[in-house]
């Protein structure tokens, strides 16, 4: 089984829910394979709420008349939906990658310049969340999860536990055995390639001769830079400082009384890059 713990709804507000990919059933002794019956999902749900509790409650983070409290209620905020089934490796990937989707799309947001509001569209009906920039910050920073927090969790098979047990294992047949298959590893880009994307420029070509250079080590004491630099006669002044990393907090501090920040930022230059990029 893989869980994907998720915090965030389809308006980007606070809804904790655990998305779970598992077996329909499991491997006896003699590897034979035990299909399990569907069960309904409202017991499925009462299950999923008396373990909630039960590690509460071990964990002392919630008392038993509050427990006793929330399962009176008519409603109470436990569900659990089982009915998506994969059935092909392409279903499992689909279900796989809405497990580990992002908070938010990028093309059903939208800026309202007139009245300064952000807009989010959601649903398959696609309704529309109105709201003010800082609330819409609000909602996207409070899903950022903690430092070394673990959101996807595997069992099983998928377990770290279970690959450590079979590699140690000497000699014997060894029926669970989980058959990846090895992709070769794609490169990730290079600073040189990168700066090619967004400069333009190849920072690997020769001035000179045109040809292509390579990397023979790296410098990063600043003394001995600074001493070849010298030595050449080299040297690089900009045309102009960079811009301040301080994005127009006057501009900032309007907005809290007011949406003319919106038309003042709009109306601003673009910021551009290096006005100067030399070769040495």
């Amino acid at each position: 089984m893989v869980a994907s713990i998720q915090t965030f709804g389809d308006r980007i507000n606070l809804h904790p829910h655990v998305h779970c990919l598992l077996t329909e059933g499991g491997e006896d002794s003699e590897g034979t394979f035990h299909h399990l019956a569907e069960f309904e999902d409202c017991l499925l749900s009462e299950f999923f709420k008396r373990e909630v509790f039960a590690l509460l409650l071990e964990q002392e983070l919630i008392s038993e008349a509050l427990v006793e409290k929330i399962a009176s209620w008519r409603h109470s905020g436990f569900s659990v939906h089982s009915k998506v089934r994969a059935r092909t490796k392409k279903e499992a990937e689909r279900v796989g990658k809405y497990m580990i989707r992002p908070l938010l799309s990028l093309e059903r947001l939208s800026f309202d310049e007139k009245e300064g509001k952000v807009c989010y569209r959601y649903g398959k009906e696609s309704e529309e969340e109105r709201m003010d920039y800082l609330e819409f910050v609000a909602r996207v920073t409070s899903h950022i999860p903690d430092k070394g927090q673990v959101t996807v969790r595997y069992h099983g098979l998928y377990a770290n536990a279970h690959r450590g047990k079979v590699r140690k294992m000497e000699g014997g047949e060894q029926k669970l055995i989980l058959i990846e298959q090895e992709f070769p590893r794609i490169p990730r880009r290079g600073w040189a390639e990168m700066i090619r994307k967004v400069y333009e420029v190849d920072p690997l070509l020769c001035p000179q001769c045109r040809a292509t250079m390579k990397v023979i080590s790296f410098i990063t004491e600043y003394s001995v830079v600074d001493r070849i630099i010298n030595h050449l006669k080299l040297s690089f002044v900009a045309e102009r400082p960079p811009p301040p990393r301080m994005a127009y907090q006057e501009f900032l501090m309007d907005s809290e009384t007011g949406t003319e920040y919106f038309s003042r930022f709009l109306s601003l230059p673009e910021r551009r890059g290096p006005a100067d990029f030399r070769r040495f």
